[in-house]
């Protein structure tokens, strides 16, 4: 059943990108209860086997139904577009027990038996209590799970950022959503985003806006909700997980190698997504300084075009950077 979200005059101005360790915190304990969720994630699974093991994840699996409410206090939408995990841990510990009992009551009652577990009672009888120990769990999580290949999926993210503020500045909202997740659809007519979501849920915006936040664990699903007080956001599938947990430098043919030299042919079949200097040296694990100076002979060779977008400058292959990385011009 659909999601629908309700625009005004104001909501359209308000749209805004937004990246969080937080999510992806949880997003991985989801993904390691959900076999359907596995599928792109199956070599970060087999590295971190052995650290899963070592946490024991159930108090926040019992708060993650297959249908219904998730605690939205446990992963907020970031207040600004790069919030840390520190940040938004500390937003989790400051949380209002009244309303982190009301998120308890909701998500426990999803499950049929769970407010009756001896967490669930725990949960219910110390909301305080379960705050603090939810966020100490989410913080093993992050540190066994997600922080040791934080660079690699910080820029991964960084770079649908990057594609898909300058899709929206090109073409509109209509234009934007339509190209994130096939199940979204802009009713222009009544200015509403539809989302086929469990649950049929109406939210006007409110002059709030919308955040949009790329995830790379959240595949295939999107996931929308996030009632009040709490600014309505939607979280979809990042671009490029396909080849995510494969090393970019792994991906570079040899014989360009021997043609451009090993480091910027590296640079040159990494950006498979528009990105920036900052995004690539992260993802190829090399200083910005080396990776400008290998962009700058890229692009003045033809093989390279940039563009500023806000205050970063965006590289992406030409057509013939593009012929010339493929694995066939061996």
């Amino acid at each position: 059943m659909p999601y629908h979200l309700r625009f005004g005059e104001a909501d359209t101005l308000r749209i805004r990108f937004a990246v969080s360790p937080l999510w992806e915190a949880h997003s991985a304990v989801r993904v390691l209860a959900r076999p359907r969720q596995q599928g792109y994630h199956l070599p970060w699974m087999r590295r971190i086997a052995g650290a899963a093991r070592g946490l024991d994840l159930a108090p926040l699996h019992l708060l993650m139904p297959a249908r219904g409410h998730s605690p939205d206090f446990l992963y907020p939408p970031p207040l600004g577009p790069a919030a840390s995990f520190e940040e938004e841990i500390e937003a989790v510990r400051r949380t209002d027990p009244a309303l982190a009992l009301h998120d308890f009551e909701r998500a426990l009652a999803a499950t049929p038996g769970a407010a009756e577990t001896e967490e669930g009672r725990r949960m219910l009888a110390d909301p305080a209590g379960a705050v603090g120990r939810l966020a100490e769990l989410l913080r093993a999580a992050w540190e066994a799970l997600v922080a040791p290949d934080w660079p690699r999926l910080r820029a991964l993210l960084e770079a649908d950022v990057a594609y898909h503020s300058r899709r929206l500045a090109e073409g509109g909202l209509e234009r934007l959503l339509g190209e994130l997740h096939p199940s979204f659809a802009w009713a222009a007519e009544t200015a509403t985003l539809r989302v086929d979501y469990h649950g049929e849920h109406v939210r006007p915006l409110d002059g709030q806006g919308l955040v949009l936040m790329p995830s790379v664990f959240t595949w295939p699903d999107v996931v929308s909700g996030f009632d009040p007080p709490w600014q309505p956001t939607v979280v979809y599938p990042a671009r490029g997980i396909g080849g995510l947990w494969t090393d970019a430098r792994d991906r570079t043919p040899e014989a360009l190698g021997r043609l451009l030299g090993p480091v910027r042919a590296d640079v040159l079949c990494a950006l498979t997504e528009p990105m920036g200097t900052t995004a690539l040296a992260r993802l190829l694990g090399r200083a910005p300084s080396t990776v400008s100076a290998h962009l700058a002979v890229l692009r003045d060779a033809g093989l390279l075009a940039s563009r500023r977008y806000g205050h970063q400058v965006l590289y992406e292959r030409t057509p013939l950077g593009l012929a010339v990385s493929q694995p066939g011009g061996e």
